[in-house]
């Protein structure tokens, strides 16, 4: 197993991650040490199978001969040989070879950067399912003349990754991707406002899949599937799902993801392996350029789970208008200046029509634009929504879970084909209080987990915790679907959240702003 392993996989991986410049700088690093802790699952699972077909053959010797003559006797082939055939994969990556130039030291002087770069290309080359993901970082990139990552620091990495195994007899496919999942969390931790780009708090994403409640064979989709961890929870739920049910043989779920940025895009590729998981993840524009199409409409799935970009302003009038995918309905449409409705309208032209969805807002979404006498774009698509019946519930969760933001947070939850009891109505939830302190941030602890996915599910009412309203209610509210203006949980949740009251002082100032230009333009047309 090698020296390390009495340290817990968490900790380890973390201690590789600083063994470039301690913790501070760690995330600073991730492309470099993410794509080496993958490259390191890579050789050590290869090993394995290489050592199963040796027992068959009679040597390692002949192993590497056969699978070089057929390489889809494994899963990944690495075009990696050690000069000791019986020596691990990854020594051919962690040791210079010899040459008749020079001693090892010598080499590693003319360029590790160079040579880890070159192995993980010879990885891509070998295994098109990888091109662009293992081999897209330049381990010897400059900036202004300056190694991004110099030689000294790139081998204490390399020793630092090669302290444990990481094999299939070491470690379980669930082990190395919750492992994985801490590493980018931790990264998430340091990265400031970047981080909700490709980041959502495991125990979210949990609930998320709880609530959705996959069955074998089911697709499912992300529009911004960050890192992947939504698509990967619904996986493991399922697997918790069919191990309940003593079920060892069943189609496991088909993912469905789209990223916009390269890394993370990379990097959710790479997650998405190291929980020995398949799926598809495009990369691009999802709002504009959706990638999941079938003809001239979108592909549609049983579940989609999302945690798009909140608040995005980026969006105008014109791109809801040059859509020709039928995203944006009549009565619906174009939400105004913040893209959540927009992406809820994606989201909802995504599914099936039996489908189901669980989307991650901020909390001004549900309520942005109630109890205001002016007319207001974004409430007229959340009053279209509840008309039309598609939203099964709503999940009020607590402050100060997500990485570049200290607001609570909702999931909203879709449903195309309500059952006859339920419809006309809607499940609010306010799980506020659901939550242990943390540093830097709040989490939900397990058994809250399990509760609030429990009643969600169940549609459990309960004092100060969860409702059942129905629509007639929410119109006498002003289409205000925020559970925390249905239920309050005592103590100081008489008054409502600060983030949610600034976000509507912001709106009305918005739309006083565009009240007072059309009055003085008025005004100077009638020569006042």
């Amino acid at each position: 197993m090698g020296e390390g392993n009495d340290k817990s996989l968490e900790s380890w991986i973390w201690d590789a991650a600083c063994s470039i410049r301690g913790a501070k700088d760690a995330p600073k690093y991730k492309e470099f040490i993410l794509p080496l802790i993958f490259a390191k699952r890579l050789c050590d699972v290869y090993d394995d199978e290489l050592n199963r077909i040796s027992q068959e053959v009679g040597s390692r010797a002949k192993a590497f001969k056969l699978v070089k003559h057929d390489k889809k006797l494994v899963r990944f082939y690495l075009p990696l040989e050690p000069e000791d055939p019986d020596k691990s994969i990854w020594s051919a990556v962690r040791i210079p070879p010899k040459t008749k130039e020079g001693s090892e030291e010598e080499k590693r002087q003319v360029g590790e950067g160079e040579r880890i770069t070159s192995h993980l290309r010879g990885i891509a080359d070998a295994n098109p399912l990888l091109k662009g993901i293992i081999d897209r970082v330049d381990f010897n990139a400059t900036t202004h003349g300056q190694r991004d990552l110099d030689d000294d620091r790139l081998s204490n990495l390399i020793e630092a990754i090669s302290a444990k195994r990481l094999g299939l007899n070491d470690v379980e496919p669930d082990i190395i991707g919750r492992s994985y999942e801490y590493l980018i969390r931790k990264f998430a931790e340091g990265s400031g406002q970047s981080a909700g780009e490709f980041y959502t708090p495991a125990e979210v994403g949990i609930v998320m899949a709880h609530i959705m409640d996959p069955e074998p064979g089911m697709d499912i989709y992300d529009p911004c599937c960050g890192s992947a961890g939504l698509l990967i929870k619904c996986e493991l739920v399922l697997q918790e799902k069919m191990n309940l049910r003593s079920k060892k043989k069943y189609a496991p779920a088909r993912l469905y993801g789209q990223e916009n940025e390269p890394g993370t895009w990379a990097m959710a590729n790479m997650n998405m392996i190291i929980h020995d998981m398949e799926g598809e993840i495009q990369i691009g524009d999802t709002f504009r350029k959706p990638k999941f199409r079938k003809g001239n409409r979108l592909q549609t799935f049983d579940l989609v789970v999302a945690n798009p970009m909140w608040n995005q302003t980026e969006f105008k009038e014109k791109d809801y208008d040059a859509d020709e995918l039928d995203r944006f309905p009549k009565g619906a449409g174009f939400p105004g200046s913040k893209a959540d409705w927009g992406w809820m309208q994606h989201i909802l032209a995504s599914l099936k029509p039996g489908g189901r969805a669980a989307v991650v807002l901020d909390t001004g979404a549900a309520s942005r634009g109630s109890g205001n006498a002016n007319t207001n774009k974004e409430k007229d698509v959340r009053k279209w929504f509840v008309e039309q019946d598609l939203i099964e519930g709503v999940l009020y969760l607590p402050e100060n879970l997500f990485y570049n933001t200290t607001a609570p947070g909702v999931v909203i939850v879709l449903n195309k084909e309500k059952p006859r009891e339920r419809q006309g109505k809607m499940f609010l939830l306010n799980a506020s209080r659901e939550f242990v302190k943390g540093d830097p941030k709040n989490y939900i602890p397990d058994e809250a987990v399990v509760r609030i996915a429990d009643t969600f599910k169940s549609w459990r009412e309960q004092d100060k915790y969860s409702r059942i309203v129905t629509r007639e209610e929410i119109a006498k509210n002003d289409f205000n679907v925020s559970p925390s203006r249905y239920i309050h949980t005592g103590e100081a949740d008489e008054y409502r959240p600060i983030a949610e009251i600034v976000e509507e002082l912001n709106v009305l100032e918005e739309e006083a702003k565009v009240t007072d230009a059309a009055l003085k333009a008025i005004l100077k047309r009638i020569g006042v």
